[in-house]
């Protein structure tokens, strides 16, 4: 058996899919996205029931309503993980399974894009699975043990979200609400709405694209939406770019955003740059308190 490399050659040539999270206020327009994605190879995971805005939309939709069916339906489009035995989650076991009831997943090869709507949703309907289960009472008396709760929360989510995230050939879009609140220096805070706080902690170092889709104001002071795709921006939305080819701030086009992600990146010279800020003032000679 030979040693098991990947040639860059052929690492290059792989379908890679695009991994992210949207996340803004209720009523921004995170669902309407679908708008800008083709249709036909689109698959929306509706767990919000809330399609109201894409009525009329000509693409195929799935609608769980449990915890147990967010996972089914993972494992369905990510496929087995081979590192798990057959009495986990997420396994070969759990895989053929769902495979049994579901169909061939085969049927799946015509989606490129799975929409999420919502990541808020799915932590609910995690959250309330938690609290049934065993990790959720005390050993010793019975009672619920919330802290045992939030604790096998924060591994489901995580879990469920890493196994997505492990899907290659499909790009896989996590939206959310963006709650915004004011800290004790009067400073404005941005914090996805997903209850416990470990997935809310760990979801961006687990996706390519952090997005926060936002309300700005031009020169003239009009409000218009936007993508806001950089971790340092002046606004302190929460956001990151693995791709390294968006500008600050995009246009809220799902679809063309995805293929500027996809587009030729630009030299490593270009992208690994690093610009120092200037000094906060001239040096000063100790000796002689002139500047130097």
């Amino acid at each position: 058996m030979s040693l098991p490399i990947i040639s860059a050659d052929q690492r290059l040539a792989e379908k890679r899919g695009i991994k992210g999270c949207i996340f803004g206020k209720s009523g921004i327009g995170k669902t309407s996205l679908l708008w800008t994605l083709d249709a036909p190879s689109t698959l929306f995971f509706d767990l919000e029931a809330g399609d109201l805005a894409i009525e009329g939309w000509s693409g195929d939709s799935i609608r769980p309503k449990t915890w147990p069916e967010c996972r089914d339906f993972a494992v369905f489009i990510g496929g087995p993980n081979p590192a798990l035995r057959d009495d986990q989650v997420y396994s070969q076991s759990h895989y053929d399974a769902v495979c049994e009831r579901f169909g061939d997943p085969a049927e799946l090869e015509r989606y490129e894009t799975i929409f999420i709507d919502s990541i808020t949703v799915a932590g609910r309907l995690c959250f309330q699975w938690c609290k049934g289960q065993p990790q959720a009472f005390s050993e010793r008396s019975g009672k619920p043990d919330m802290r045992g709760a939030y604790g096998l929360h924060g591994q489901e989510m995580i879990a469920w979200l890493t196994h997505l995230q492990h899907t290659r050939n499909k790009n896989i879009w996590f939206v959310g609400i963006l709650d915004e609140r004011i800290d004790d220096y009067n400073r404005k805070l941005f914090t996805p709405q997903i209850d416990g706080s470990k997935t809310g902690l760990e979801l961006p170092g687990i996706v390519d694209q952090v997005i926060a889709m936002a309300e700005l104001k031009d020169e003239d002071g009009n409000p218009f939406r936007a993508f806001i795709n950089h971790t340092l921006n002046q606004w302190g939305y929460p956001a990151k770019d693995r791709s390294g080819r968006l500008d600050t701030i995009e246009e809220p086009h799902l679809g063309r955003l995805m293929d500027k992600i996809k587009s030729p990146a630009a030299p490593a010279p270009e992208r690994l740059r690093f610009e120092s800020p200037k000094p906060l003032q001239e040096p000063i000679n100790p000796e002689t308190g002139d500047a130097l």
